[in-house]
């Protein structure tokens, strides 16, 4: 368990404090939500822990193959409902890979990324559209 703190700051604005190592991190509503929308929202909160989990995940098991993954980016977009309730439907995530990754290593690191801790705590009605790209 890693404790952690959150605070309303007013304004729609929260501060959360990550126990262990005490790093703060702000939380704004979006600007089509009345907020200020200089931070990360809740809902890209979601977005940025799905992604990096898979990024995570992939590393994990690319690490106990002997395969870098150094140099992944990604880049994502967070859909909103156009009817209520307020909510993520769709989440487009794009991974770029290094160079170097055998083509059959390939499905296995795919297949990790996809069933991430995170892809599997979200509900099953968020459509989740990832694809990956490896320069060859």
């Amino acid at each position: 368990m890693v404790p952690q703190t959150e605070q309303y700051l007013g304004e729609l604005r929260c501060k959360a404090v990550h126990g262990p190592s005490q790093v703060e991190l702000i939380t704004d509503a979006p600007t089509d939500n009345y907020g200020r929308g200089e931070s990360f929202s809740p809902t890209d909160l979601v977005v940025t822990a799905l992604v990096t989990c898979k990024l995570t995940t992939m590393a994990l098991f690319a690490h106990h193959d002997n395969v870098k993954l150094d140099g992944t980016k990604a880049c994502a977009e967070k859909h909103m409902s156009t009817d209520p309730p307020r909510r993520i439907v769709r989440i487009v995530v794009r991974v770029d890979c290094p160079r170097g990754i055998p083509r059959a290593y390939r499905e296995k690191l795919e297949y990790v990324a996809r069933t991430c801790p995170v892809a599997k705590s979200l509900h099953p009605d968020i459509v989740l559209d990832v694809t990956f790209i490896y320069p060859d």
